[in-house]
């Protein structure tokens, strides 16, 4: 999840949280409120009663049998009785009970207190229903609940936005400083506009490591020169030697085959180190990607190149690719990464074999097949197949174990997958994966 859903759902979440709890207390304060406000009115009333009464009055209120007698609306009732000498006196209190009306129960408020009139002791019991009051607090649940709704889903949409204008910074320099960054050295080093010090000191943090890559990149291609220049000249310097002592006639067989020996250790040497050159290179992106290359012309011209080898192990290729796919890149390179990889296929086949070249549809993008019906690799060999120097089968002595190391570095670079899969004794099958 992005760090702009995770901010706007805690702030969310929190301000939830918040509504609800100030819900709870509203309406527990509102029934607090409202029961206050019923037993000061029905004092109100009392004190009004009290001082207004007559004789007449009293008899009036005496003479009521039923609770609607005195309001036919049932929402509140006066109960006059005059008290008996065996009665407990009762100065004032309030109670919430239910008390039922024509067959209809209603729950009242209710105070009862005792006061004398013109000698008499009378019992006078004022109440008032709650049925207003539930309804009441039925009205402010429905409406706290939306405005709850209404203020979680406008506070998501404010945070969501806002959230997203604050980060924009941020992922602005994902974008440009990271994930399009190709080259160091070609590194836009302006600062991004922002107000928030934390995306300036990432800013600044991920300038200055850029920097010191940039360095690192520099010093290691004046290395691969100094390299290229002082182990490859000593070497040609060496071979031309070796094979002027061959043309000494003076020369016994035994001298021969050693300088043979020392020719054939000296050329493995030069292909290792320009084989470690070409993926140092590929690597620090010294090469440029401005040929439109045909995958199935660049196939053809391997076949061609490599048609000597299939006749000396008595191999036959099948080339089946009726679909072309065209793409930009390093011409040289790509042909590099096929003549590796149909190689292996020829070197570690068996004789009269066969190699099978053909493309087949994935979801991926348009993938090429290069089979092979030899020797195969165990799951472990096939998992270290792509690190240095880790030979695909120890007997064959011409491997320098960089084939496939320079075929993974070259595929990096031109963004393309390689996905190996075999079985010990029935073959390999590689898979070349374009992006679509």
């Amino acid at each position: 999840m992005k760090l702009q859903f995770k901010l706007a759902l805690y702030n969310t979440l929190t301000k939830i949280a918040i509504i609800t709890i100030l819900g709870i207390l509203i309406l527990v304060s509102i029934n607090h409120i409202s029961i206050n406000h019923i037993q000061r009115r029905l004092l109100q009333k009392k004190v009004r009663l009290i001082s207004n009464l007559s004789n007449i009055e009293i008899n009036d209120l005496l003479s009521q049998k039923t609770f609607t007698d005195y309001n036919l609306l049932r929402e509140e009732y006066i109960i006059l009785k005059e008290i008996k000498k065996e009665d407990h006196p009762i100065k004032q209190k309030f109670i919430q009970e239910i008390r039922s009306i024509e067959g209809t129960q209603e729950d009242f408020q209710i105070l009862i207190t005792d006061f004398s009139y013109e000698g008499k002791s009378y019992r006078l019991e004022l109440g008032e229903t709650m049925s207003t009051l539930a309804q009441l607090e039925r009205t402010i649940s429905m409406f706290t609940f939306g405005i709850l709704i209404a203020a979680v889903i406008l506070t998501l949409i404010i945070d969501l936005g806002f959230m997203q204008f604050l980060l924009a910074p941020f992922y602005q320099i994902i974008d440009q400083k990271l994930n399009k960054v190709n080259d160091p050295i070609n590194f836009n080093y302006q600062p991004v506009k922002t107000s928030t010090d934390d995306f300036k000191i990432l800013d600044r943090s991920i300038s200055v490591l850029m920097n010191k890559i940039a360095t690192l990149f520099l010093t290691e291609k004046e290395f691969i020169a100094n390299v290229s220049h002082e182990l490859l000249t000593p070497i040609s310097i060496l071979n031309t030697r070796l094979e002027n002592l061959l043309n000494d006639e003076q020369l016994s067989p035994e001298g021969e085959n050693k300088l043979f020996a020392c020719l054939k250790t000296l050329n493995r040497l030069k292909a290792i180190i320009n084989s470690l050159l070409l993926i140092s290179k590929v690597e620090n992106q010294q090469y440029g990607k401005t040929d439109i290359i045909s995958v199935k012309h660049t196939v053809e011209e391997v076949h061609e190149e490599l048609e000597h080898r299939l006749l000396m192990m008595k191999l036959k290729m099948h080339i089946d690719l009726r679909d072309d796919y065209s793409f930009t890149g390093n011409r040289s390179l790509f042909h590099t990464l096929l003549m590796n990889l149909i190689n292996n296929a020829i070197k570690y086949n068996k004789p009269s074999g066969s190699v099978n070249i053909y493309s087949e549809p994935s979801a991926e993008g348009y993938t090429l097949v290069i089979a092979d019906t030899g020797l195969g690799m165990d799951p472990e060999v096939v998992q270290n197949a792509f690190i240095r120097f880790e030979k695909l089968q120890s007997e064959k002595e011409d491997s320098h174990g960089l084939g496939l190391a320079i075929v993974r570095s070259i595929a990096a670079f031109h963004d393309i997958k390689v996905d190996i899969s075999s079985e010990k004794g029935q073959g390999t099958q590689v898979r070349i994966i374009f992006p679509n």
